[in-house]
């Protein structure tokens, strides 16, 4: 039986990544971002490399609530099923102390990192509650700032740590319905949000250091891993690192 889902950030990075991940697995996904032309771009990939799964563009801004309704919609009429959904896509700020962030900012990123990430979960959990095949999995992008901040990362810190209640809840809630919802913590992975790591980043001691970043493939191959459990079974939590980055202790 074909598995069916749901990737948000589809155009770029790890959500890039993940998505050809699925499509080479065979599993028809559905590739949801901001920006059309990237989405096409992921599409391009796996047909050029002749992918078995089928890529569905659907541009969305997730905080849109709207909008969400509408993808959910179409997934429940194309497939009637709905087995993943890869909740990953999120914004940062330039790093500046709390009272140099302007409320606009704040607001921008809480609105795409809560609750965007909310309203795909919500209408994805709804989904797969009243599916015929009851169950499914909803995978969250959390980050290792979930656990442990930056400097001058007060908004994307915040919109981390409530992912991780959003993941124990929806955890909880969903073991009725045989809904596993997992966080995937990722740090340093090498995409456009961390480009500029390997060049100098700010340290707590005030020093710029340089950072190791992993490749996006690492991560897409774990959030495979979580995807192919059977539903009695969960990751609940699973941090994935450049394995020399400064967090583990002292560094």
């Amino acid at each position: 039986m074909d598995k069916n889902a749901v990737v948000t950030g589809a155009g770029t990075g790890i959500g890039q990544a993940t998505s050809l991940a699925m499509l080479k697995e065979g599993w028809n996904v559905y590739l949801v971002g901001r920006r059309e032309k990237k989405l096409y771009e992921t599409k391009k990939i796996a047909l050029l490399k002749k992918y078995k799964g089928e890529a569905i563009i659907f541009p969305s801004d997730i905080s849109n609530e709207d909008s969400v309704k509408e993808l959910y919609s179409l997934v429940n009429k194309k497939y009637k099923s709905l087995d993943v959904l890869f909740n990953n896509a999120g914004i940062s700020l330039k790093s500046n102390t709390i009272d140099k962030i302007n409320y606009s900012d704040w607001k921008n990123v809480i609105n795409t990192n809560i609750n965007g990430m909310f309203l795909m979960a919500k209408y994805a959990f709804k989904t797969m509650k009243n599916q015929k095949n009851k169950g499914g999995r909803i995978i969250n992008n959390g980050s290792i700032s979930a656990y442990a901040p930056r400097p001058g990362s007060a908004a994307y810190t915040t919109s981390k740590h409530a992912i991780t209640g959003l993941t124990k809840t929806i955890s909880l809630d969903g073991r009725s319905y045989n809904i596993a919802c997992s966080q995937i913590d990722i740090g340093n992975a090498a995409t456009p949000m961390t480009k500029d790591f390997t060049k100098g980043i700010m340290q707590p001691n005030g020093k710029l250091l340089s950072e190791p970043v992993m490749s996006v493939s690492d991560v897409a191959d774990a959030v495979i891993y979580i995807s192919k459990l059977p539903l009695n079974s969960n990751v609940l939590n699973m941090t994935i690192m450049s394995n020399s980055m400064p967090f583990v202790g002292r560094g």
